[in-house]
């Protein structure tokens, strides 16, 4: 019993001792008050949050967090629901739990909430919308299917998870910029402040453009911004180019360079001759000095 509770922390193993002697050597045992008790799991007992709104956990991440639990021990216990007289069901807490599993813990200390499958759902988003560790997109989109699951206004949803409605409304137009665009905030190769100004930038190919300039200069927000604001380029004109033949005899010998002319939609244009050596472009300047 003393190894276990040095593997879980010390304020937490002293939190929990009390409550050891209270209950039966069971350790699935669980205060009868309902929801918000604390109890220790065995980690065998507990599946996945299969409503759980993040995909990504960084692997070297979860190393360093197994790694702090091996020493210290888990500071802040998960949260499930029970399911059954024997299993549970994570609702919040996954990164510390994988962690815990690849540290080798056979028990966790968790808090056992009573929830149904919209409560829960809703309590995994807000955790995850609170963690500091989500990049943009995976906050845009947990905001997003808080909104299409419970059909929360942005005023609502701001309310709910203690956020300006300013900023939430800032990572929902993130949705809409390409997915070229998104997954650069995924991997974490623009920032939020990239993608936001990014989002001004009008017609699609315009942000896609932006965004290699980004990738390509380093741009700053404030560049990025201050290009955003620029009127947009005009395309070039359409180009007309014809190749040119050389009329026999025109030139002297064998010497026959190669000619295009360029006009564009104003009448206006260009002839060019092309040569491929110094001893061409001496030859083309004498006879044009002719």
């Amino acid at each position: 019993m003393a190894q276990r509770k040095k593997a879980l922390g010390k304020g937490l193993g002293a939190l929990l001792a009390a409550r050891e002697e209270e209950q039966s050597s069971d350790h699935h045992s669980v205060s009868s008050s309902g929801s918000g008790s604390i109890a220790l799991i065995e980690v065998k007992d507990i599946v996945a949050n299969r409503l759980q709104p993040r995909t990504e956990f960084e692997t070297e991440a979860l190393e360093d967090l197994s790694e702090s639990i091996r020493q210290f021990g888990i500071i802040q216990p998960i949260t499930v629901r029970k399911t059954d007289a024997s299993s549970y069901e994570l609702i919040s807490g996954e990164r510390r739990f994988r962690a815990s599993q690849m540290a080798g813990l056979t028990e966790v200390p968790a808090y056992v909430r009573e929830a149904d499958d919209q409560a829960m759902l809703e309590m995994a988003l807000i955790e995850n919308i609170h963690r500091e560790d989500l990049n943009a997109m995976e906050i845009a989109l947990s905001y997003q299917k808080l909104m299409d699951d419970f059909q929360f206004t942005q005023e609502q949803l701001s309310s709910r998870v203690a956020k300006k409605r300013s900023t939430i409304t800032n990572y929902l137009r993130l949705l809409k910029l390409p997915v070229e665009i998104q997954s650069g905030i995924i991997e974490g190769i623009i920032s939020m402040g990239h993608a936001r100004a990014l989002v001004n930038a009008g017609s699609e190919e315009r942000q896609v453009a932006l965004y290699r300039m980004v990738l390509d200069k380093g741009l700053s927000v404030r560049q990025v911004e201050s290009l955003v604001k620029s009127p947009e380029s005009k395309p070039a004109p359409v180009t007309k180019v014809q190749k040119m033949r050389i009329k026999p005899g025109a030139w002297a010998g064998d010497f026959k360079p190669k000619m295009e002319a360029k006009m564009g939609e104003e009448g206006k244009g260009a002839i060019t001759i092309r040569f491929e050596s110094k001893e061409e472009y001496e030859r083309l300047v004498q006879h044009l000095s002719q």
